[in-house]
């Protein structure tokens, strides 16, 4: 196998596991909250090993540095915590597909933010991400559940577009590793209140549920993620991570039998499509 389909199959593994993190929600009976605390305890533990292993120091930060990495840390905990939330309200489908929003949020918060005019391919993105969602929707009312479910994700979408505005405007000598330590531990701070009153009735089944989203949809999909960029560049990577939600899907449909609707499909389509597009204009 030569190198650039391993890096090719690392990124679509990336993707898969991205992907399986909704199926991984539907599994646990626990709260968001506690499936969030349990990721990010687990991603710092193996984030730590690796430390140990490589024996690598951690950069020593100033107070307004620790700031911003707190701010991420938060940030990325709500954005967990809903996505979760959407996936347990509404069905995996409509969680990725929400979350899926998230390119037109980054576009529409760098124009506001860094007062960067919108280009012809963001403006044709926020258009047709709007009218996938249109079009992804069950049902227009609070009383569907698959409709609130799809709210949350596209909150989560939201709350992710803040994210990673905010990281491009923070973004300093610490590497993405070492952020990522320092977010999870505030990420646990934050959370513990929430959660620790829950961890000692978590069953055992949970607990490896838990595992499986804090290594295999964290931290390996993320070591997976960043060792393919040596062969293919960031664009294809993006375009390959945009199929996440057609990953989650295929494997709700399998393993759950969530079925998506011709209007979803279609909705999905036109979401993932104009990501794709925009994606290859860059």
């Amino acid at each position: 196998m030569d190198k650039r389909t391993l890096a090719l199959l690392k990124v679509h593994g990336t993707a898969v596991f991205f992907g399986a993190s909704g199926i991984f929600g539907a599994l646990i009976q626990s709260s968001a909250e506690t499936i969030v605390l349990g990721r990010v305890m687990i991603a710092f533990a193996m984030i730590s090993l690796y430390f140990l292993w490589k024996k690598q120091p951690l950069v020593k930060l100033n107070l307004k540095q620790i700031g911003q990495q707190a701010v991420s840390g938060g940030l990325l905990a709500a954005h967990w915590v809903t996505f979760f939330i959407a996936v347990k309200v509404g069905d995996v489908a409509v969680a990725t597909l929400g979350f899926a929003s998230f390119p037109a949020f980054v576009a529409l918060f760098e124009s506001l933010f860094f007062r960067e005019k919108l280009r012809f391919r963001e403006v044709v993105l926020l258009i047709a991400i709007t009218i996938g969602l249109i079009l992804v929707t069950p049902e227009f009312t609070f009383g569907n559940e698959a409709t609130r479910g799809l709210l949350w994700g596209v909150f989560s979408a939201l709350v992710y577009g803040i994210l990673a505005v905010f990281n491009r405007n923070t973004m300093s000598k610490i590497s993405g590793v070492q952020a990522s330590w320092w977010q999870y531990i505030f990420a646990t701070l934050l959370l513990l209140p929430f959660s620790v009153m829950e961890l000692p009735s978590v069953s055992a089944q949970d607990w490896f549920w838990i595992f499986c989203v804090g290594f295999l949809c964290t931290t390996l999909a993320y070591t997976l993620f960043i060792s393919s960029l040596d062969t293919i560049n960031a664009r294809t990577a993006s375009m390959i991570i945009s199929l996440e939600p057609v990953y989650a899907i295929a494997i709700a449909w399998l393993c759950f039998g969530e079925v998506p609707t011709l209007k979803m499909i279609i909705g999905g389509a036109i979401i993932l499509l104009s990501v794709a597009w925009a994606n290859l204009k860059k």
